[in-house]
């Protein structure tokens, strides 16, 4: 993998040369909230968040209120790859969810949310000439998800989502005339997340909550398309390749498992554990135009988290919520028989707004990425985390006297 880097913004995905390999870099589902805590989530439920890491959370959710979240991620990359360095600025949406009360011990949600994304630009040198490579394009989850508690303590929840996206990668060799080289994905599918949350009250105060979730594994729907162009002419060539992608590329198995511990509303600490089995998913490289050998790597994340609120009905300070969190992701990403993986950790508040329940979040997360036994590309990330949860008690009706 040739990574001179030549970076240039993107908006709304993380400049990086590994989302070359793939479907990208893949997304967590985490909220501005737990991204500030390592990205935890698989155990984490209360009544005014929206936490569709795991859907049986929604059961737990205020019976009064409507609540609303959306994101926003500024990121700035700086890379190195021997002596070449590079950097680059990007940012826009994350994501954007609600959850609501539909009946007693019944709840659900809904939203966008990033499945994974694909941006870069790099330059390598051949003979008489330049090779440059660019990517972009994301596959993003439009989903509607449910719960339901049978019994004091258990919840359980599903999220059905529809997948979407396009993801486009280009070459241009340039000597003594211009060739470009294009292949784009499109996926057009649906998607499956199921949760199960079981909560036991130590006693008044103190609540130990354990939270599991699986996706199954399956066969991706959509199309693969390679494509050559004579850019001397301005023509194209040559249709190089085109296939269905079922049958031939699939997502994982998705197993995920989270033990959480909070205390009087003051105290949460929690720590997660995510499995994708990406080494047994089918994945058909183009021929021509990505390495035959492509595989992945079995991907897994350790995540840890904490928030703390010295009094959530004391004056304004002592009603600001702090967190801290980090985490460890061995990622799918397969380079050359070397395994990339990232590692950070990320600091983060909560602001109550003024006069109602919605919570204020702003929070900055540091992480490292490079390939191991042998480094291409070491990156460093500063990120900006930027969330509005909209806390309304919609479904509150004032009594006339």
């Amino acid at each position: 993998m040739a990574c001179a880097v030549a970076f240039q913004a993107s908006a709304q995905v993380t400049e990086t040369p590994y989302s070359r390999i793939g479907f990208g870099t893949l997304g967590d589902n985490a909220t501005g909230i737990q991204r500030h805590m390592g990205g935890v989530g698989y155990a984490m439920q209360g009544g005014r968040m929206v936490n569709s890491k795991n859907p049986a959370s929604y059961a737990a959710t205020d019976s009064l209120t409507f609540i609303w979240d959306v994101g926003i991620d500024l990121s700035q990359v700086w890379s190195k790859e021997g002596d070449t360095k590079g950097s680059a600025f990007s940012g826009g949406l994350d994501y954007l969810s609600g959850v609501f009360r539909v009946a007693n011990n019944v709840g659900a949600s809904f939203g966008f949310i990033p499945y994974s994304s694909v941006s870069y630009t790099f330059n390598s040198e051949i003979e008489n000439g330049m090779e440059t490579r660019t990517g972009a394009g994301s596959i993003s989850e439009l989903y509607l998800g449910g719960a339901w508690s049978p019994i004091k303590g258990l919840s359980v929840g599903a999220n059905v989502s529809y997948m979407f996206g396009t993801l486009d990668h280009s070459t241009s060799i340039t000597s003594s005339s211009t060739s470009l080289f294009f292949r784009t994905m499109e996926v057009r599918d649906w998607n499956l997340h199921i949760g199960a949350q079981y909560a036991y009250d130590l006693n008044r105060k103190d609540r130990v909550v354990v939270g599991a979730t699986f996706s199954p594994k399956k066969s991706l729907h959509g199309s693969t398309t390679a494509t050559f162009y004579d850019a001397t002419s301005d023509t194209k060539v040559d249709t190089a390749y085109h296939s269905n992608l079922k049958g031939k590329y699939e997502q994982p198995n998705t197993f995920g498992l989270g033990v959480s511990y909070s205390h009087a509303n003051r105290f949460f600490a929690e720590v997660d554990f995510t499995y994708q089995d990406w080494s047994k998913a089918k994945y058909t490289p183009v021929p021509n135009y990505e390495p035959a050998n492509t595989k992945f790597n079995d991907r897994w994340k350790v995540s840890g988290g904490v928030q703390y609120i010295p009094d959530d009905r004391g004056n304004y300070l002592k009603r600001i919520n702090y967190r801290l969190g980090a985490f460890y992701n061995h990622d799918y990403l397969n380079v050359q028989g070397n395994n990339v993986r990232d590692y950070g950790v990320s600091l983060g508040f909560g602001f109550p707004a003024l006069g109602s329940k919605s919570l204020v979040n702003l929070g900055v997360e540091w992480k490292h990425r490079e390939s191991a036994p042998v480094c291409f590309v070491k990156e460093d990330f500063l990120s900006v985390t930027f969330s509005v949860t909209f806390n309304e008690m919609w479904f509150w009706k004032n009594k006339i006297r």
